[in-house]
C-alpha cells in the first residue's frame, strides 16, 4: 500500500508507541487523524506534525461510529490502551484484573463493528495493538495476557465475516515481543517484573535483546501496510531484532 495521501486514524497516537507511529506516517505523506483523551497532548502533536486531532474516549461506541462514518479511514490503527495492574492473581480485585478488557477489547469490540457495519471501503486495512504477553502470559500479567490474546481472535472473526461478505477489509493483529520504556504499559510491566526480582527495568528490558524505541515500532508498522508479503497475515510480530515476523494464530 502507498501510503501518500491516504487517510489514516490512530487512536492513542499522541504518545508514547502511537506518536512514533504518526511520526512514520506523516513522513510517508498520510493524511492522519490522531484520536486520543488528553487535549494537550493531541494540541502538541498537532503543532508539531501538522495532523488531524480528535479528542474522545476509544470506548465510547458512538464515537467509534462517528469517527468511522465521518472520515471513512484507508487505515484504522486501534494502538490505544490502558496500562494494566500487574500483579498476582490472589493481590488484584477484578476491576484491577479485568482493567484492559474493559478498555483495549472493549475499543476494538466498538472499533471493528464500527468498521464492518459502515462498512469501509475494499482494501482499507485495520490493525490493532496486542502485546507479547498474548503469546505465553505470566502470573504477574493479571488480566493483560488474556485481553491482548482475546484480540487475535477478534481479528480472525472480523476477516471471516469480512470475507464473508466479500467487503475486501483486512484486520491484523500486532504484537510487540518487548517491553518499551518511555510508554505507559512497558512502565508498568517492566517496573513490576523488575522489582520482583531486585533489579531496575533497565536492566529487566535489557533481557529481551535490542530495543525497540516509538520510532522503530513505527517504521516496522510502516513495513506491514507497505510489503506484500505481509498484507494477508493475521497476527504479525515486532522487535528490535527481527524486524516484522508472521505469528501463526
Amino acid at each position: 500500500m502507498n501510503l501518500k495521501d491516504k487517510k489514516v486514524v490512530v487512536t492513542g497516537g499522541s504518545r508514547g508507541l502511537g506518536l512514533g507511529l504518526v511520526e512514520a506516517l506523516v513522513d510517508q505523506g498520510a493524511k492522519v487523524t490522531v484520536v486520543a483523551r488528553n487535549v494537550k497532548d493531541l494540541d502538541a502533536v498537532a503543532e508539531r506534525l501538522g495532523v488531524y486531532t480528535i479528542s474522545a474516549d476509544i470506548t465510547n461506541q458512538a464515537a467509534a461510529h462517528r469517527i468511522i462514518a465521518d472520515i471513512r479511514p484507508d487505515v484504522l490503527v486501534l494502538n490505544a490502551g490502558a496500562a494494566p495492574r500487574m500483579g498476582l492473581l490472589d493481590e488484584l480485585t477484578w476491576e484491577e484484573f479485568s482493567i484492559n478488557w474493559e478498555t483495549d477489547v472493549k475499543a476494538a469490540f466498538f472499533w471493528f463493528q464500527a468498521v464492518l457495519k459502515t462498512p469501509l471501503d475494499p482494501g482499507s486495512r485495520v490493525l490493532v495493538g496486542s502485546s507479547g504477553a498474548a503469546e505465553s502470559g505470566s502470573q504477574m500479567t493479571g488480566g493483560y495476557a488474556s485481553s491482548k490474546r482475546a484480540l487475535w481472535f477478534m481479528t480472525k472473526y472480523a476477516n471471516l465475516f469480512a470475507q464473508d461478505k466479500n467487503l475486501g477489509i483486512q484486520f491484523q493483529a500486532i504484537v510487540p515481543r518487548l517491553m518499551v520504556l518511555g510508554t505507559g504499559v512497558g512502565d508498568s510491566a517492566a517496573g513490576a517484573y523488575a522489582a520482583a526480582m531486585g533489579i531496575t527495568p533497565e536492566e529487566f528490558v535489557s533481557r529481551f535483546g535490542a530495543p525497540m524505541p516509538s520510532r522503530a515500532f513505527g517504521d516496522h508498522v510502516i513495513s506491514i501496510l507497505k510489503e506484500p508479503q505481509f498484507a494477508e497475515s493475521m497476527v504479525l510480530g515486532l522487535n528490535g531484532n527481527d524486524g516484522v515476523t508472521v505469528i501463526d494464530l
